[in-house]
């Protein structure tokens, strides 16, 4: 397995930079080499392409203005073959880059306006590098799940043992790239999980909406630091990266077989009961029922918690506003048995079991 770092002297990461001006690819491949990284140069679009076709490469910095054929052109012609590859399309003006539309259907990671400064550019490679090595550490995990033999007692033992490890892995990676939204995803996985049991789903189901409460935002970890981050308000086109996530979750997750029946909970919930969420605006009861639970689980944790660019709602004004979306946003029947557990936490639940999930109890 590949060894990825962010800093150090050698970095094992392959990058091949595609610019018809051979000054640009000359001065990326000079920095980028210092910073510890294989930089190989191509100034010919085709040739670049059947170079990816035969040689590995972890991420191509792709000129968009060239000839005989653009940026979009060559990306289109590398997907019918390469998947994986992270592509950041490099532009002169930012007027001139793709339509929003168009990089989202081609899996674009980011665009980045030249200047004669690259400090920009190298956080969004940094941030492909970090992506990369946790897709990388994961598929280790998928060869050794199917590596293992032996006595069934002892292989169901090592696939449980490797299971609860990916999870932990994952969940505590997607904690550690913000400390504000740090345990966001187990809470809303119990959340979930509760509302999951309160509307009397088969246990199968309830265990299984509760992993995909801790998945639902894996794919942040291929959003860039400078979005992600970011102290102030988001731009559209922040908006438009951001809401690739779960489409960058399934890739992460599809890794491994385990999870396959978490894919749609995972990929659906930011979609909205009315048709107009992402990434599919699938409307209504075709949102899978898992992710209609996982909508309110997410909005609600969402609400009540602190970030860096807003105060958190009280319970009260959560409550309202999940009730005021019902039939929009919200599945009305998962907002009816949602509110009924809400306003029953006092019931159900120690003193001590609220503060081991969620901190001090809000006061109503």
């Amino acid at each position: 397995m590949r060894k990825y770092q962010i800093s150090g002297e050698q970095k094992d990461v392959k990058i091949l930079t595609l610019d018809d001006d051979v000054s640009i690819g000359a001065a990326l491949q000079s920095y980028f080499r210092v910073s510890g990284y294989h930089v190989d140069v191509e100034t010919d679009p085709f040739r670049a392409i059947e170079r990816i076709r035969k040689e590995h490469y972890d991420i191509l910095l792709l000129d968009f203005l060239m000839t005989p054929i653009c940026g979009d052109k060559v990306v289109e012609e590398i997907r019918k073959f390469n998947t994986s590859l992270f592509i950041i399309l490099l532009t002169g003006h930012k007027s001139m880059a793709p339509p929003i539309k168009t990089i989202r259907e081609l899996n674009i990671q980011g665009y980045y306006e030249k200047s004669d400064r690259f400090d920009q550019l190298e956080l969004l490679v940094e941030s492909c590098v970090k992506s990369i090595g946790q897709i990388n550490l994961i598929r280790a995990y998928k060869t050794d799940l199917e590596a293992v033999n032996g006595s069934l007692v002892e292989a169901n033992r090592k696939l449980q043992s490797d299971y609860d490890e990916i999870v932990k892995i994952m969940r505590s990676t997607v904690d550690a790239r913000d400390i504000y939204t740090r345990g966001h995803s187990d809470r809303v996985a119990i959340l979930a999980e509760r509302i999951s049991a309160a509307m009397n789903r088969d246990p199968e189901a309830t265990k299984r909406i509760k992993t995909t409460g801790l998945f639902h935002d894996i794919g942040k970890l291929k959003i860039p630091d400078q979005i992600l981050l970011k102290e102030g308000a988001l731009t559209p086109e922040d908006r438009t990266v951001i809401q690739q996530h779960p489409l960058y979750a399934i890739e992460i997750v599809s890794n491994s077989d385990k999870f396959t029946d978490m894919l749609p909970g995972i990929l659906q919930h930011h979609e909205r009961f009315d048709g107009s969420g992402y990434p599919n605006r699938l409307p209504g009861n075709k949102i899978c029922e898992d992710a209609r639970i996982i909508s309110v689980a997410d909005s609600f944790d969402a609400m009540t918690s602190f970030r860096r660019y807003r105060v958190n709602m009280t319970v009260e004004q959560a409550r309202a506003e999940i009730l005021s979306k019902s039939g929009t946003q919200f599945d009305p029947a998962v907002v009816k048995i949602f509110v009924k557990l809400l306003d029953g936490f006092d019931k159900i639940e120690s003193e001590a079991e609220w503060a081991a999930t969620y901190g001090d109890r809000p006061k109503k």
